[in-house]
């Protein structure tokens, strides 16, 4: 299986920084969106440790370690430092960030996250969430499918006053957990990473839409993925841009 991609990361319309972080390795197969916390001290600082630490841990762990492990371990030890850093600096106390992480491994994809930030396959002329979000909002749309208590769905949740309550971060507890899906890749899949930035602008069929007419399974080369990327980007800032927007595009070719 080969791959082709592209990232990219946008500071939006609003914000005065960039708080979000991408990694992209093709030797490592290995692909990182971080999103600093918003509204926190040093959220880029957090961000940034995560997309060095992480790769860093992942490519020198022992050989028969398990990927599921070795992606655990590595979220872990960027949360471990991001903890020890904000306890010695006042200023930067409770910074955190989301982390979701890609690994594609012999025909398997290994998906590590922890927070909001997200990865979408699209595949067989579907988009898919493979990621679960660790959010406020999550857990009420989990109440409603579960108990019936109440009437709450995706689209009652984009007007949420607590849309960016998130209950999961990389850099806020000790006790870290992270979640780990594995998904048995096929030709012409499509994947996005990408942080709230996009997908709290962008919905789910707009996603869709547009990478499949930039980027249709027939279509899967450099170029496309290229504009798939950026035409994401520019639909989340013309809806308003109001958070950092990155993106990462992957396609198995």
């Amino acid at each position: 299986m080969s791959i082709i991609f592209n990232g990219m990361t946008d500071i939006g319309c609003v914000r005065k920084s960039n708080q979000d972080s991408i990694y992209l390795n093709k030797s490592q197969n290995l692909f990182v969106v971080a999103d600093g916390m918003g509204g926190h001290q040093g959220g880029d600082i957090a961000s940034a440790m995560a997309v060095e630490i992480i790769p860093q841990t992942f490519s020198t762990q022992q050989e028969e370690t398990t990927i599921k492990q070795k992606i655990i371990n590595s979220i872990v030890a960027a949360n471990n430092a991001i903890i020890h850093r904000g306890s010695g600096d006042e200023k930067l106390k409770g910074m955190g960030t989301t982390t979701v992480l890609a690994h594609f491994h012999d025909s398997h994809l290994y998906v590590g996250n922890v927070g909001d930030s997200r990865c979408y396959l699209i595949s067989d002329n579907h988009l898919y969430q493979l990621t679960s979000d660790h959010s406020l909002i999550q857990e009420k749309l989990n109440l409603s499918l579960l108990s019936g208590l109440y009437n709450y769905d995706r689209e009652a949740a984009k007007n949420d006053p607590q849309g960016n309550v998130i209950t999961r971060t990389v850099g806020f507890e000790e006790n870290l957990e992270v979640d780990v899906f594995k998904y048995q890749v096929k030709k012409n899949d499509l994947f996005i990473l990408c942080s709230d930035g996009l997908h709290g602008k962008v919905t789910d069929d707009k996603i869709f839409e547009l990478c499949q007419n930039i980027s249709p399974k027939e279509q899967r080369e450099q170029t496309n993925i290229t504009k798939c990327t950026e035409s994401l980007i520019q639909e989340a800032k013309n809806n308003g841009g109001n958070d950092n927007i990155s993106v990462i595009t992957i396609a198995a070719v």
